[in-house]
């Protein structure tokens, strides 16, 4: 099975299970933790044992089930000295008032809170308990312990919760916990920059059913919003409607509909930014009269003209305005790959243009994977081979990353 793009890719991670009612959706964490390539290792306490089997884990992780407080590791090595050795990092999931309580007091009785005391990997604590629990002033005090003893601790989300309550308390998505064990891997080298990207499609209306759109699907734009906030900078992501869940909760987004609305947008926050990286595709043409009722079709008619007129082009405006701003642009071409985008980075003053053949199957729009030709200033182009947009978010950011530590040099 081929391993995805990731941080975790090789690494030795050991979750914690304690008992409460979200223990079951741990499973699934321990399942995207090894298609992402990451060697888990299961520790239960004795309460997670009511809620899900510790055969469950090791028929997912590959790997024995650690739940006994003086279980031996590797031969004669003690348990939890062995497995804290081996570390990369560890989570806690779902973290109980218990586990937050114990840990954040030193208290040691049991295998996995023995294994926290003798760890000094990253450790993630990830709460999932009764809101009014969660509120009070005793878990409180703790996780703010926790976070003063240098721990990551995420924000439960709010729902639904099983005591039949509404409120904060739920255990985040498995994608929210993923999304952060990559952050803590990943080398802040962006912090302090503040980056706009654009993404999705434009949509303009013919009448009020009716539109003009394109294919795009946004995942280009959300996985360079990703992965920039990833790095530690700050992002705005400005994007068009998609079908996309939003990338991470800590980037600020701004929803728009028409090529219009995306140029105000971008003309309002692009001056506190470092870096603008475009990669919506906003349409060039939108209807110069907008039919207020539904165009009906007559029994009569074969064809129906729509008279079309330019949007702005928002990347040339600021092209013209940017200053010493870094500006990315995106060129979807099906010929003269190379040729149109260079023409098209000349003519919109852009620092990066990144080219890709959107003829090429299962590349592109709506794919998970991009080919793509990074071109500078210069001319010179840097072919990108097919890999995950994920991965080729990262190549674009590190070229990013290299003007910007020209730019300084030259200041």
């Amino acid at each position: 099975m081929e391993k995805e793009f990731s941080m975790l890719n090789g690494k030795e991670i050991i979750v914690g299970i304690t008992g409460g009612i979200a223990a079951y959706k741990t499973a699934e964490l321990v399942r995207e933790l090894t298609k992402r390539g990451a060697n888990v290792h299961v520790v239960m306490t004795k309460n997670a044992m009511e809620f899900v089997t510790p055969l469950t884990f090791q028929t997912i992780s590959g790997n024995p089930v650690v739940h006994q407080m003086f279980e031996l590791f590797y031969g004669s090595k003690i348990g939890h000295i062995a497995l804290s050795d081996i570390a990369d990092q560890m989570v806690i999931v779902p973290a109980t008032a218990n586990i937050i309580g114990k840990i954040a007091n030193g208290i040691a009785d049991d295998f996995l809170t023995t294994m926290v005391m003798a760890t000094t990997v990253p450790i993630l604590f990830v709460p999932s308990m009764n809101t009014k629990m969660w509120e009070s002033k005793a878990v409180q005090c703790n996780i703010g312990k926790l976070k003063e003893n240098g721990f990551e601790i995420m924000e439960p989300g709010t729902g639904d919760l099983a005591c039949g309550t509404h409120g904060k308390g739920r255990l985040p998505t498995i994608g929210e916990i993923l999304e952060k064990m990559e952050d803590i891997f990943t080398k802040k080298d962006l912090k302090g920059e503040r980056i706009l990207v654009t993404a999705g499609p434009t949509m303009e209306f013919i009448d009020p059913v009716r539109c003009i759109t394109n294919r795009s699907s946004g995942k280009m734009g959300y996985a360079i919003a990703k992965l920039a906030r990833r790095r530690g900078a700050e992002v705005i992501l400005i994007t068009g409607k998609t079908y996309l869940e939003p990338p991470r909760n800590d980037i600020r987004i701004i929803e728009i509909t028409t090529a219009y609305e995306m140029r105000e947008a971008v003309l309002e926050h692009y001056k506190d930014c470092s870096v603008i990286i475009k990669t919506a595709a906003v349409a060039d043409f939108r209807c110069r009269a907008e039919n207020c009722q539904k165009i009906k079709k007559q029994e009569d008619q074969d064809i129906l003209l729509l008279e079309l007129e330019k949007n702005p082009d928002i990347i040339g405006e600021l092209g013209r305005i940017k200053e010493d701003r870094i500006l990315v642009g995106f060129a979807a071409e099906t010929e003269k790959l190379v040729d149109h985008a260079y023409d098209k980075l000349k003519r919109k003053k852009l620092d990066l243009i990144i080219a890709n053949d959107v003829s090429k199957p299962g590349i592109g729009f709506g794919s998970d994977k991009n080919e793509v030709t990074i071109i500078d200033k210069t001319g010179y182009a840097r072919h990108v081979p097919e890999k995950s947009k994920d991965e080729i978010a990262d190549v674009i950011l590190d070229a990013v990353k290299r003007l910007l530590k020209k730019k300084k040099k030259e200041r």
